[in-house]
């Protein structure tokens, strides 16, 4: 149970000393969701940086330079691929004819394995199985809404994907897990975090004096771009592979689940996570289910999953 985090300061408005406090702040906050590793991806004088590392992101001490105006973070919660190896850890760089790119992942993929056998991806040392999208996008050698579709129909299991693209544009590819994206338009600033929470928490920390900001909408099945400039556009996929492995026959997504046998007008996005990695731990959504309905919160349901003492 991963978390995305970052900023876009498209109207150059922060001085560095602010942009390094927002990522300082914001990756701590993100720690709720993984501790064992954290790390940031950037572009400074033209050139692509990743800095990552197996440890917390408090313990982390980010430097960014002046000239890094989008930075695109990450805290791990390992489920796959050992943190201690910092190649296994997020984000995870690339090449596409435009240029060089970072990848960051939340949730799990499935078809990881089987889909490098069945496209003869080069063998790698990574471990993790949110590279396969690195090595897809690398095989299209290209980097726009039509190869970003493709990566992502293949993908079967639960994700929500960061890139920061070769021209400091940053794509958000948006599954089933959460996003929460928050824009400053007097400040020319965007913020963001897996979840609203983290993001609400971070910025009552930093006490920012931009103004209210703006949700940005971001459903599964989309692919939102900000350009270097601030601007939107959208892409759509086809996100009917998510969970794929986990149906069976009167299955119904999760947001049609009973509890207690009635029907809830809105799924708990915390428990919907939960169950989203469950799997990688070796339960069923329905394990979780079975749980919740007898008591234990998403809170108390994610220590025991993580602490591996679910039975």
């Amino acid at each position: 149970m991963c978390c995305l985090f970052g900023l876009i300061d498209y109207g150059h408005s922060l001085s560095k000393g602010e942009r390094n406090q927002i990522l300082a702040v914001l990756s701590t906050a993100c720690e709720v969701r993984g501790t064992d590793a954290a790390g940031i991806a950037y572009h400074s004088r033209g050139q692509l940086h990743v800095y990552k590392r197996p440890r917390p992101a408090h313990a982390m001490h980010w430097r960014i330079p002046g000239d890094a105006w989008a930075v695109m973070g990450h805290t791990r919660m390992t489920t796959q691929g050992g943190e201690k190896r910092n190649y296994n850890n997020h984000p995870f760089p690339g090449r596409v004819k435009e240029g060089p790119f970072a990848l960051a992942h939340n949730g799990v993929i499935q078809n990881d394995r089987s889909l490098r056998k069945k496209l003869r991806l080069p063998k790698t040392r990574i471990e993790t199985d949110s590279y396969v999208a690195v090595q897809i996008l690398e095989r299209e050698r290209a980097l726009n809404f039509d190869s970003l579709r493709r990566m992502a129909e293949q993908l079967e299991g639960s994700y929500t994907v960061t890139l920061l693209g070769p021209k400091n544009e940053l794509y958000f590819i948006k599954g089933d897990n959460p996003m929460c994206l928050y824009h400053y338009p007097s400040a020319g600033l965007y913020l963001y975090a897996s979840t609203e929470e983290i993001l609400n928490r971070a910025l009552r920390c930093l006490r920012l004096s931009f103004g209210k900001p703006i949700p940005v909408s971001i459903q599964s099945g989309e692919i939102l771009k900000i350009d270097e400039d601030g601007h939107i556009s959208y892409g759509e996929f086809d996100d009917s592979k998510l969970f794929s492995s986990w149906r069976w026959p009167g299955w119904y997504p999760y947001s049609s689940w009973r509890r207690f046998g009635e029907k809830t007008e809105e799924a708990d996005p915390y428990l919907e996570e939960i169950k989203s990695v469950a799997a990688a731990f070796g339960y069923t959504p329905e394990d979780i289910d079975q749980l919740y309905q007898g008591g234990f919160t998403p809170e108390e349901l994610e220590s025991v999953l993580y602490s591996r003492e679910l039975w």
